[in-house]
């Protein structure tokens, strides 16, 4: 009995040390299998760093006007008889826009011009019996201030007449009208907008710093928001720059001409403004998509090589050439050996100083050099010295129709 007894207890002994030695060595291999095992690369695109020509400007908001334009009023008041323009309509200068109602003007003036004829025949008349001495010189003299002021009198009815007639003063395009016909109107009544639309004027400011780079006959670009943002298409020159700058808001006022010939540019449109300054070459410049921001500062991720663990790839392959030919593998699978055991990229995260940015591009004044590869794409969720796959068929940095025309 006592026999039988330690027999089944060393069998359960036997079992459950196997059951035990078993999961342990399960749940060993399982830990070594998750601690071995390498996470999926990420894939990227990437960009070299190489210097290039970097053209610095000054940017800017400003604000459109014509270089002649002008709301027309009324000097006199009136009943408005007759609107002789439309809407949009080029008109040159003197041509008459609005006749407001001049009857009694008109009455005035022919009945002051006949009283000026009457006195400059008595003044003829008087100046000739002066000559045969029988007229005396103070009726000479009256007849004389008759018709002087005759001729001052038409002089100024003539003058009133004509400001019953709106005229423009330079040619250009006129508005809306803003008032009707039968309407009686006021001096100084608005009547309508002239701008002249050939050539354009751009007021903006710029800070206090800058303006030592600022000259007249400098080149200023301009757009009007409708493009990229990095094509300015109007080409124009700086005209004006104050010189006093505004203690308040510590900006100076910088006034531009821009030809407008297709009538593109509208005046009180707000449009971007860039003043062109001298090139700079040698420039670390890098997409803006490629910076990433932090609480801890600006950044990049670089890719560079990671080292090669166990033997290289060159020593594996030699090895496998001196081998039996029977017992050598195929030229594929040392191939393959070969290329598992090539370096793979891995990331580094470099802390940088950005400077200015244009077209898209960041100016980068410290922490690269010239020939890093820099991920431009893709670095939402990597993380330093991740392994990463690089992928440039995408460039975030051109449009997407471009590429798909280059694919």
């Amino acid at each position: 009995m006592t026999k039988r007894f330690i027999i089944a207890l060393i069998l359960l002994v036997i079992v459950c040390g196997g059951i035990v030695g078993y999961n342990l060595f399960r749940d060993k291999m399982i830990a070594q299998y998750f601690a071995n095992m390498q996470p999926p690369a990420a894939t990227v695109s990437t960009v070299v760093v190489k210097p290039i020509s970097w053209s610095p400007g000054i940017e800017a908001i400003g604000t459109v006007s014509a270089v002649r334009g002008v709301d027309l009023n009324v000097e006199t008041s009136g009943i408005v008889k007759d609107i002789l323009f439309s809407a949009n309509q080029k008109v040159e200068a003197g041509d008459v826009l609005v006749q407001l109602d001049d009857a009694i003007q008109k009455a005035d003036l022919d009945a002051t011009k006949a009283q000026a004829v009457l006195d400059k025949t008595s003044l003829e008349r008087a100046l000739e019996l002066q000559k045969r001495r029988v007229g005396s010189d103070v009726n000479v003299d009256s007849a004389r201030a008759a018709a002087e002021a005759s001729q001052s009198r038409v002089a100024s009815l003539q003058a009133a007449l004509n400001q019953k007639q709106l005229k423009a003063p330079f040619d250009g395009t006129v508005g809306i009208s803003r008032i009707d016909l039968g309407q009686y109107i006021a001096p100084g009544t608005t009547v309508v907008t002239l701008q002249d639309l050939e050539t354009m004027r751009v007021d903006f400011t710029v800070p206090e710093q800058q303006f030592a780079n600022l000259k007249i006959g400098q080149a200023v670009r301009l757009g009007t928001g409708g493009e990229a943002s990095d094509e300015l298409p109007f080409t124009g020159t700086i005209r004006g720059i104050d010189p006093k700058i505004d203690p308040a808001s510590r900006l100076v006022t910088v006034r531009a001409e821009v030809a407008n010939p297709e009538g593109k540019l509208t005046p009180g449109q707000f449009v971007q403004v860039r003043v062109e300054l001298p090139k700079e070459d040698n420039v670390m410049a890098l997409p803006q998509t490629a910076l990433t921001t932090s609480l801890y500062g600006d950044y990049v991720f670089v890719v560079r090589p990671a080292e090669a663990a166990g033997k290289p790839a060159a020593d594996a392959a030699a090895s496998e050439a001196e081998k039996p030919a029977d017992a050598a593998k195929p030229a594929d699978d040392a191939s393959k050996a070969a290329e598992e055991q090539k370096p793979h990229l891995v990331l580094n995260q470099v802390f940088v100083k950005p400077g200015r940015r244009y077209a898209g591009l960041v100016e980068i004044l410290e922490g690269i050099s010239a020939g890093d590869e820099v991920v431009t794409a893709g670095q939402n969720r990597l993380s330093n010295g991740m392994s990463v796959a690089v992928d440039n068929s995408i460039d975030p940095s051109r449009p997407a129709n471009q590429q798909a025309a280059q694919k």
